[in-house]
């Protein structure tokens, strides 16, 4: 289109200017190149991290070199499957940065402990990767079966999160293979039984007192091992209380730089007064939005919201933002509130374009439909509903597509004077329609155009309604009669159109909502408000952005269950126990309970993204648990004495790759909780969650885990002693 703007730019006359006045597509490539910056933001800090555990570039480079190679399988699996590059494919590789590397870091910190001890790399890089084999298939098929009821998600959600998940999974799976055969293959090449460099030396006390301080921790918790239970019952209270107090979102608004300013006056205006009333809006609007680079008015504003149907009492304003601004398209439209109070000739509303959602709509807030048994009976009721919720204060703005303000001129006959001076209904009927009609009788040509020939009396004998008393037709005998002696008129009032929603007659209520309220605010006070006004005759149903609200929620929650039974099942067959998963899955509470608490403090939402970033938490903490679960099952079989000796030998054992595994993802992952560029907010509760859920999950993972596994086997080990009760003999007499 660019393209072919300049081609038309050269063939124009010297003083025509053309000038793009809405692409909808800038925002899009905004997103696309930030996103992609955030890629490579999140592959540096990925790198450094693993530095900073590692502190040698040649053992650093081994994971390192994972992430490459599963990020280009990645994009091999979106070919394969016919995806495209977009926003969520590409914040899928952003969050899989974080992911690749962590078998990679399993496998290599295996083999780099084993090195230490004087082992030859060769032979490290088979018994490590060996070893290790168990725990990271089933920390990758934990987390790719995670995304699998995406797949069979329908709606909105399923539409969204379908080409994310399957990014992330190919390139998580593509990351095991790669940590499993190149990684130890990199292994036994490049690490060497060498001195280490004066970085190491430097730093290496740190970690050990970190190992030191982590394991007296975890003996003298051990102690009290009972207490993981008063933790994870603290963190099911907290997950169920904050659940209900979190907002609840659609999704974030984003700034996209654009405001709607719509007007819809009375019916019967004409087209002067609306256009003229819409420049007087737009010059207020160029007064209070300096910030402003285009704007745009038409009238009639076809297309989009209630009232807004094409006809010449509405029109709008399209507010076009610059990028460099100090207030935010949130802030700026809250400020241009004052047009509705400044502006009474016709209803404004100040709506801004949701993130996700029917967008040509301009509307933001919550449809709700009222359902009736008839336009009457919503003639009654709809009246006092629109008068209650704009007393709301959930809502700036309420209004309905069903209107009942367009003004109707009924004609009654006189049936029996017509009929005694022999004029028929017809004949007063063709009178009307060729006196008011505007019917085409033919065409003419004049200076080679064609024009129409419409038969219709002037505007000034048809304006009004007392202008019929101007008509006459005449009688059966020839003579003239005025029409007002054959009929009576009466004014009313009638809906420009009528509308149905499930085939029943129907209103839709549209409510934009105030800064600072959600969607499940709106719904809630739309409810209320039909409770107090509305009868048993009449039923609500949603529709719009709100009915994609309630199905993404519901679906969201069945698809989390579903998740975690299918990572317990899996885990299951690949334990070939009952126990061990049960175990691994207790990180999952320890981790929500994080990532909500995250989300209230940073006052953020429960939308359909941080959602998901809740559903990939189940995936991601789940492989702490599993690292120490199987290492410590490892020692027990090798001849531990005891589970609590096995687990606590396991868990100081894993600490190293738990933290920087952790580690890895956080910083992976901060670059989106940071919001960096404009086209970021929607994200950012994604990031949040994840980030708050890893950290608090993992620190208390590394203590609630090994109390609880010790719990747990000691709990079956003794009903599995309980001796059996013998039967009394029987006394003989």
């Amino acid at each position: 289109m660019r393209r072919r703007l300049a081609q038309v730019e050269k063939e124009l006359p010297a003083d025509i200017q053309l000038n793009i006045a809405y692409d909808n597509t800038s925002y899009v490539r905004q997103s696309l190149f930030e996103v992609a910056e955030t890629i490579l933001i999140a592959f540096v800090l990925v790198v450094l991290v693993v530095f900073a555990f590692l502190r040698e570039w040649r053992t650093t480079l081994i994971p390192v070199l994972a992430i490459p190679v599963s990020i280009v399988g990645a994009f091999c699996v979106m070919a394969a499957a016919g995806f495209s590059i977009n926003t969520l494919t590409l914040l899928g590789m952003v969050l899989a940065i974080g992911l690749v590397v962590d078998d990679a870091i399993v496998v290599l910190e295996n083999i780099y402990a084993k090195v230490e001890k004087g082992m030859a790399p060769v032979e490290a890089a088979v018994k490590g990767s060996r070893e290790i084999f168990f725990a990271v298939i089933a920390t990758t098929v934990s987390l790719g079966v995670v995304f699998l009821p995406l797949l069979f998600m329908g709606g909105l959600s399923g539409r969204l999160f379908r080409e994310f998940g399957v990014t992330i999974a190919g390139a998580v799976f593509i990351s095991s293979f790669v940590a499993l055969t190149l990684t130890p293959m990199l292994c036994s090449r490049l690490l060497k039984t060498q001195k280490h460099g004066w970085l190491f030396h430097a730093t290496e006390p740190v970690f050990e007192a970190l190992e030191r301080s982590y394991g007296n921790g975890l003996r003298r918790f051990l102690r009290y091992r009972a207490l993981a239970l008063v933790i994870l019952v603290g963190a099911s209270g907290i997950i169920y209380l904050l659940v209900n107090q979190l907002p609840r979102e659609l999704s974030p608004l984003e700034d996209r730089g654009r405001i709607w300013v719509r007007a819809t006056a009375s019916e019967g205006v004409s087209y002067d007064f609306m256009q003229n009333f819409m420049d007087d809006v737009a010059r207020a609007a160029r007064d209070m939005v300096p910030e402003a680079d285009v704007m745009m008015t038409q009238v009639p504003g076809s297309g989009g919201g209630p009232g807004i149907q094409g006809a010449v009492n509405n029109g709008f304003v399209r507010i076009f933002l610059r990028d460099e601004r100090e207030r935010s398209q949130q802030e700026i439209a809250e400020s241009l509130q004052v047009l509705q109070r400044e502006f009474t000739g016709a209803r404004i509303n100040i709506a801004q374009e949701p993130s996700i959602g029917a967008r040509r709509t301009g509307q933001t807030g919550v449809q709700f439909v009222v359902q009736g048994p008839g336009v009457e009976a919503l003639r009654e009721v709809l009246p006092g509903f629109l008068e209650e919720a704009r007393k709301s204060p959930v809502f700036t703005f309420v209004d309905s597509d069903l209107k009942f303000s367009k003004p109707e001129v009924q004609v009654s006959i006189n049936r029996e004077k017509a009929q005694t001076l022999g004029v028929s209904t017809l004949d007063i009927a063709q009178t009307l329609q060729a006196a008011l009609g505007g019917q085409r009788i033919g065409y003419f040509i004049l200076n080679g155009k064609q024009y129409e020939v419409v038969g219709q009396l002037t505007r000034d004998f048809r304006s009004r309604p007392s202008d019929l008393d101007k008509i006459a037709l005449r009688t059966a005998s020839g003579d003239l009669v005025k029409l007002n002696n054959l009929v009576t008129l009466s004014e009313t009032s009638s809906p420009p159109e009528l509308f149905r929603f499930n085939r029943n007659n129907a209103a839709v209520v549209s409510g934009t909502l105030a800064n600072g309220r959600t969607t499940d605010e709106g719904i809630k006070a739309f409810e209320e408000i039909a409770r107090a006004t509305l009868d048993e005759r009449f039923t609500t149903a949603l529709t719009g952005t709100a009915k994609e609200f309630v199905d993404s929620s519901s679906s969201l929650l069945w698809v989390f269950l579903l998740a975690l039974i299918l990572v317990y099942l899996v885990l299951a067959a690949q334990f070939e126990s009952f126990l061990s998963p049960l175990v691994i899955l207790l990180t999952v509470p320890l981790a929500l309970c994080g990532a909500l608490v995250s989300l209230w403090y940073f006052s953020q939402s429960l939308n359909i993204f941080s959602q998901i970033g809740l559903i990939m938490l189940v995936g991601l903490i789940t492989k702490n648990g599993i690292l120490i679960v199987e290492f410590a099952n490892q020692r027990f079989a090798g001849g531990a004495p005891t589970r609590l000796a096995a687990v606590q030998e396991a868990a100081a054992a894993r600490l190293r790759p738990i933290l920087m595994t952790t580690a890895a993802t956080v910083l992976g992952t901060l670059p989106i909780a940071l919001q960096l560029g404009g086209a970021a907010e929607s994200r950012v509760s994604m990031g949040i969650a994840v980030i708050g859920g890893l950290v608090f999950g993992s620190a208390l993972t590394l203590f609630v885990i090994p109390a609880v596994y010790v719990l747990f086997h000691r709990a079956r080990a003794t009903s599995a002693q309980v001796p059996a009760v013998p039967l009394a003999a029987p006394t003989l007499p």
